[in-house]
């Protein structure tokens, strides 16, 4: 059979799901054309939607190692690239000399966006402002430069692009909730604006939800509760719609680890000496503080902060050879127990020293991977983890009012999975500590913003650091922040956030039942 047949029966076998044949095909025609990309990352799927996570990676890499000159192709396999974990790889594909000389704006978008996923914000910047050059201004294109800008810290700049976005679609609801957050005053020129385009915009499409929120934020600024926390119920049943609350699979994980948080299974298997920078992991409930922690850390000249990270959970996945959307695969919950944890370290210091640049510690901060804190310390048993711990009310109502996008998290627009996800969480960290004694450090939040140079003294003791004062201004860190903390953290140290739950404590009274239903302390 020749290879353009072979390549049709492939494509039609994968859209028929006809997994077996379609791998047959593929690989009889990489037999006689090793160099055939599309077919080595279809190949690279067929292996994926199987569950082969290893098999998978290992055919997207050998993809990468025969790009052709087209930055399409490029772009595509390097995002596919970072998709299943493969950073390294990813980054040696963004070298390929054919960037340099694209011209087209909507594949150096693409591009860029790679660079972004990648933490490499000034490389996507530039790229961005040559797809600009190119003529790419569309409205997502805007609020896509407007994003990257407020991350590095240009926020007049990126009031200008997300307004740009607007003018470009008067109910693009992600640029208009990004300019109400980033804004510090009362905007009561834009409640109008952003009430006409939430009546405009599509019921049900990410416009609209995002949008409801702008609408909330901007009645909370003017001081108009009662609107403004009707406002916040209205955008979070939107989102809950659109994002459901905790699956069953979800469950079974909760249960794994839950079982895995004993002594016997935490305890490292002996001492790992690795050469190289090393991580120090900040984890906790997503707006719990982390990223302040990771601010004031990354002023430490020893220390880089890289961003939030999920090397780790890829490189457990990639261990435990399963794919599924992030952490939802049926195999994983059973195989977590039998993780060749030595070789789980290799490869996540092999996706992530090159973050450190010329540091020796890097941040690794994840919140949510208090889940596989027992197996961090496993893997990588001279690794600190730092937790932070702030009141349940104020987390969970955090989590509440704030739309989280496309991060993944489906918990917090409904009380009842919101009181549940924070129960598990406070349940699972308990069993951590007691399964591994002084292992872990926590750090409270009040006590951060409040008593801040102590908090930080016992932190660099914990990471075996030496004290510097300059850890105590987090204005100083320039660093890119990619977290929704991103202008809060610009302003300095502050304890407005701590008891901001009280503001609404007769709304969110149901909330308080439902963790006090689930035994926390509230």
């Amino acid at each position: 059979m020749n290879r353009d047949r072979l390549w049709q029966r492939a494509q039609e076998h994968v859209a028929a799901r006809r997994l077996d044949a379609a791998e047959a095909s593929l690989r009889s025609l990489l037999d006689v054309e090793s160099d055939h990309v599309h077919a080595r990352m279809l190949l690279a799927s067929v292996c994926l939607a199987r569950g082969s996570r290893r098999e998978g990676c290992k055919e997207a890499i050998a993809a990468s190692q025969s790009l052709p000159g087209d930055p399409r192709v490029i772009a595509t396999v390097a995002a596919s690239l970072f998709r299943i974990g493969e950073t390294v790889a990813a980054r040696a594909c963004l070298r390929h000399p054919a960037v340099a000389s694209c011209a087209d704006g909507e594949t150096l978008a693409q591009l860029a966006y790679v660079h972004k996923q990648l933490g490499d914000h000034a490389a996507a910047l530039a790229l961005m402002d040559r797809a600009h050059a190119c003529g790419l201004a569309t409205a997502e294109f805007h609020n896509f430069r407007g994003t990257q800008l407020q991350i590095t810290g240009r926020l007049a700049e990126a009031a200008d692009a997300f307004r740009a976005a607007i003018r470009s679609r008067s109910t693009f609801g992600p640029a208009w909730y990004a300019l109400m957050r980033m804004r510090q005053d009362a905007p009561a020129d834009d409640l109008a604006a952003i009430e006409a385009a939430l009546h405009e915009a599509p019921t049900g499409g990410a416009d609209r939800v995002a949008l409801a929120f702008a609408r909330y934020v901007v009645l909370e600024r003017l001081g108009r509760d009662a609107e403004a926390w009707q406002a916040l119920e209205y955008a979070n049943t939107l989102a809950a719609a659109r994002n459901g609350g905790e699956s069953p699979m979800e469950a079974r994980l909760a249960d794994a680890l839950d079982s895995l948080a004993e002594p016997g299974f935490a305890r490292p298997d002996g001492e790992r000496e690795a050469d190289g920078p090393q991580p120090i992991f900040i984890v906790g409930m997503p707006r719990s503080g982390t990223t302040l922690l990771e601010q004031l850390l990354g002023n430490h000249p020893q220390v880089a902060t890289p961003g939030e990270l999920a090397d780790f959970a890829q490189q457990m996945m990639w261990c435990a050879d399963v794919h599924g959307s992030g952490l939802l695969d049926p195999h994983l919950p059973a195989r977590l127990r039998d993780l060749d944890h030595a070789l789980l370290a290799e490869r996540y210091l092999l996706q992530t020293q090159w973050r450190a640049a010329d540091r020796p510690l890097f941040v690794d901060k994840m919140p949510t991977n208090f889940m596989f804190a027992g197996l961090i310390h496993k893997a990588l048993p001279r690794a600190p983890i730092l937790h932070l711990v702030r009141d349940p009310l104020d987390v969970c109502f955090s989590n509440y009012r704030v739309l989280f996008g496309d991060s993944g998290y489906a918990y917090p627009y409904a009380f009842d999975s919101l009181a549940d996800y924070y129960a598990h969480y406070d349940h699972l960290m308990a069993r951590w500590h007691s399964a591994m004694p002084g292992v872990i450090i926590d750090v409270h939040y009040a006590d951060l913003v409040t008593n801040t140079e102590a908090v930080v003294r016992r932190v660099l003791a914990h990471c075996r650091l030496p004290y510097d004062a300059a850890c105590l201004d987090v204005t100083a860190n320039k660093n890119p922040v990619a977290t929704l903390s991103n202008v809060q953290v610009r302003a300095g140290i502050h304890g407005h956030a701590v008891g901001a739950w009280r503001r609404y404590a007769a709304q969110l009274e149901p909330l308080r039942a439902r963790l006090a239903q689930n035994g926390v302390a509230v």
